[in-house]
């Protein structure tokens, strides 16, 4: 026999925030978003981050776990396949949803754009990546309160990235440091000092030689690829991962 409650349950969604390292129309490296543009009302023809309503059945399994509703709606909605999803907060404003009490839960996640076509399904009309420094700049770009989802999940990134090596895994070996730095300059949408850059990386021992740049007119560079085991073997030594603090500006 089911359980009656005495007072009204809000419903759950789930929200993904997924970051990529591409290239403006321009061609210039760009932190980008997946977005989706809504097919249904309400906010039909807005565009809207990945997701939906939590599954519940009265089976006896009575469902799936957020975290599954998670990767199912981005998957269904946007074609996007992340190997993780990191959650980053619960929004529950009365207000948020036209539709009634709705508490949805953030997740985020930082992949290679090369990787991961977006393609539109379920009740999406259209999926693509878009460039997060130009919609954070346009007021109301989203629809529900999704532009607060974005920001908080950039401030997260912004401060992630410096403290952990994501940058590392946007990159197929082998890189050069410059390309890794173009990656962090993107990301934290600052530039950083190059020869900080290059002392404070070295410094790590993280990085294994894989030899030279070919076709290089002046002084060839050396390529690398990250040591993840290396790394790992570090951190449980007691050792602390930190990108040099980038200049200090107005973010997006």
């Amino acid at each position: 026999m089911a359980f009656t409650y005495e007072f009204p349950r809000p419903s759950v969604t789930v929200d993904s925030v997924v970051f990529g390292v591409g290239q403006d129309a321009e061609g210039n490296p760009d932190l980008q978003v997946v977005l989706i543009e809504r097919g249904l009302e309400p906010f039909k023809g807005r565009l809207a981050l990945p997701g939906g309503f939590v599954e519940v059945r009265d089976d006896g399994d009575r469902g799936e776990s957020i975290d599954d509703a998670a990767y199912r709606e981005l998957r269904e909605e946007a074609g996007i396949k992340p190997d993780y999803l990191e959650q980053l907060c619960t929004i529950g404003d009365p207000g948020r949803d036209p539709r009634g009490r709705i508490i949805s839960i953030a997740y985020m996640a930082l992949v290679r754009t090369v990787d991961h076509v977006a393609v539109a399904g379920d009740d999406a009309k259209a999926a693509a990546w878009h460039s997060v420094k130009r919609v954070l700049a346009t007021r109301n770009a989203l629809a529900f309160d999704h532009d607060k989802i974005l920001r908080l999940a950039y401030e997260r990134l912004r401060v992630k990235v410096r403290y952990a090596p994501l940058g590392f895994n946007l990159l197929r070996p082998p890189f050069s440091l410059s390309e890794l730095r173009v990656v962090y300059e993107t990301i934290l949408m600052r530039k950083l000092d190059q020869a900080n850059f290059r002392r404070r990386i070295l410094d790590m021992k993280i990085l294994v030689e894989v030899g030279e740049q070919t076709g290089v007119p002046h002084r060839a560079g050396m390529l690398y690829r990250f040591d993840k085991r290396v790394y790992d073997k570090a951190v449980r030594d007691g050792f602390n991962f930190e990108i040099p603090q980038p200049p200090e500006g107005r973010h997006p």
